[in-house]
């Protein structure tokens, strides 16, 4: 069950959400609230999968709110401006709906946090593992992901997305479960919210990693480690 909360200060706009979200199978409403504050709250209070968040919102808009935000759930923005669209891409969000939001508009929406929740298990079974991938489960099916694929594993909340340079996966797991999965000689894990593939470093400097066109913070806790890495150690 997708746990969501609903973030908006128009009523009615509340209300057309929740109605589309009533007739989804697999999502169940936790929260709904007016503001960032109440927002806050709920994501304290609540293990919370997916927000519905509209932009605009008094105090603090819904893109600011989200970078108050360490570890964010998954994101469908709300709008009645398109103008927010491109400043929406810095936020890995899955879709940006204009109001008025129309149910065919929504169910594509939803069908975006299915078809990321298809990878929602590794299979960590030493028979399912080799030396060149691991196989992600989706139902009764496993898709082989290729380790050489990976750039790097990012944290968010209960979920990890996974990015390649031609795809990116969500899958319900923790960053433990992870560094147990991935060959330690092609991983390193550099901050609480962050793995990286060893190959795909281009340089190391201050607090930060570049790899191809990402970069990635070094956490206080891993720069030891990782500085002993650099040096051989």
């Amino acid at each position: 069950m997708t746990k969501c909360i609903i973030v908006d200060d128009e009523a009615l706009a509340r209300q057309v959400i929740q109605n589309h979200l009533q007739m989804m199978h697999g999502f169940q409403l936790v929260a709904v609230c007016a503001n960032s504050d109440e927002a806050a709250v709920a994501l304290k209070k609540f293990e919370v999968d997916l927000i519905f968040l509209d932009i605009q919102l008094p105090g603090i808009t819904g893109l600011n709110f989200l970078r108050t935000l360490s570890n964010p759930p998954l994101v469908i923005l709300t709008t009645a401006y398109a103008e927010y669209a491109l400043e929406s891409y810095e936020f890995s969000v899955i879709d940006y709906l204009l109001k008025p939001i129309s149910f065919e508009r929504f169910s594509k929406a939803i069908n975006k946090v299915v078809d990321g929740k298809l990878f929602t298990k590794f299979a960590v079974e030493k028979e399912n593992i080799s030396a060149e991938q691991i196989f992600i489960k989706s139902g009764n099916k496993f898709f082989k992901v290729n380790f050489s694929e990976i750039i790097f594993i990012e944290a968010m909340k209960d979920y990890l997305k996974i990015h390649t340079a031609d795809y990116k996966l969500v899958t319900h797991q923790t960053m433990t479960e992870m560094e147990k999965i991935l060959p330690a000689k092609q991983f390193i894990r550099v901050h609480k919210s962050f793995i990286v593939a060893i190959a795909r470093i281009k340089t190391v400097y201050g607090s930060s990693i570049e790899m191809d066109k990402n970069t990635i913070p070094i956490g206080v806790s891993y720069k030891n480690s990782v500085m002993s890495f650099i040096a051989g150690k």
